[in-house]
């Protein structure tokens, strides 16, 4: 029997990322060490990182009619990936352009061709396998209209919504409503709450702020320091990061959010599910790229 399907709402783009001594100024041109090219976009990241992780995984997403969207697809299938629901667009592929430093900081511009041609009326068509799914992830590299849609449908469906809210931006208050678990980044976080988060406490107070517009449980993931995790019931727990030499930090999370849903697929509980994505992200950040850095069950 397959296990609980986690379905994955989201962009799909080629990362081509040049590893640098430095990240460049405007204007500027740094001569760079090696240059790789992959695949990337935080929908695809993350359906990759469940289905690594050993969960069952679909992927959503529209694609251009080219070389990136065929050689995509073809990948998804490769790692076990369920692509039934991936649609072509006249749009060209989504294309990431990142720059890594020395000290795994990076810098990236998109340009999302497809991934915005993804619209509401596409998530309608999809009623059957969204009912099929136990947790469906989204994040925000699509347009928001068609999250929102996403999520509403996920909730008529008695369906866990996972949202991963990068890049950050202002949502609905029905989002949040809609929304069992919001998983931002410190950054992110600030930016919904306005709480400068330095520390767990004030992950918790931003954690709380979310929970008052909606969300029911809250993961706010603080780089290096680690995550801080916050059920329904008000419960906080701070769950300390692996300690490793990171290389490159592009994808560490998504591999958090993938691993997370994994966890909670297989009926593990909230820090639970924190602790297994913490291992899975300290992996990731050992190695350069997007999908290429993302571990395999197996390595935890």
């Amino acid at each position: 029997m397959k296990r609980n399907k986690i379905i994955v709402i989201g962009s799909s783009n080629t990362d081509m990322t040049v590893k640098t001594s430095r990240l460049p100024g405007p204007g500027e041109t740094v001569m760079g060490g090696t240059f790789s090219m992959g695949g990337g976009g935080k929908g695809a990241n993350q359906a990759v990182a469940v289905s690594r992780l050993g969960g069952n995984a679909e992927f959503v997403c529209k694609v251009g009619d080219d070389i990136f969207g065929r050689a995509s697809v073809q990948r998804y299938r490769e790692e076990g990936i369920i692509t039934s629901h991936v649609m072509t667009s006249p749009q060209p592929s989504g294309v990431a352009l990142i720059y890594v430093d020395d000290h795994a900081e990076n810098c990236i511009a998109v340009a999302p061709g497809a991934n915005y041609d993804l619209k509401p009326e596409d998530i309608s068509s999809i009623g059957q396998s969204i009912s099929e799914a136990a947790i469906m992830l989204l994040q925000l590299e699509i347009p928001l209209e068609t999250v929102v849609a996403a999520a509403m449908a996920a909730r008529e469906a008695d369906v866990k919504v996972v949202l991963n809210p990068a890049p950050a931006q202002a949502l609905p208050d029905g989002l949040y409503r809609d929304t069992y678990l919001i998983i931002p980044n410190e950054t992110e976080a600030q930016a919904l709450t306005g709480v400068q988060i330095d520390s767990p406490e004030s992950a918790a107070e931003a954690a709380r702020i979310l929970q008052v517009k909606g969300a029911a449980n809250v993961i706010i993931t603080m780089g290096a320091k680690g995550s801080s995790v916050t059920d329904s019931g008000g419960r906080t727990e701070f769950i300390p990061a692996v300690m490793v030499q990171a290389k490159d930090t592009t994808a560490a999370g998504d591999t958090f959010c993938g691993a997370v849903c994994v966890a909670l697929a297989d009926g593990k509980s909230l820090t639970e599910a924190a602790g297994f994505a913490t291992r899975a992200s300290a992996l990731s950040v050992q190695r350069i790229g997007a999908q290429q850095s993302i571990p395999y069950i197996r390595e935890l």
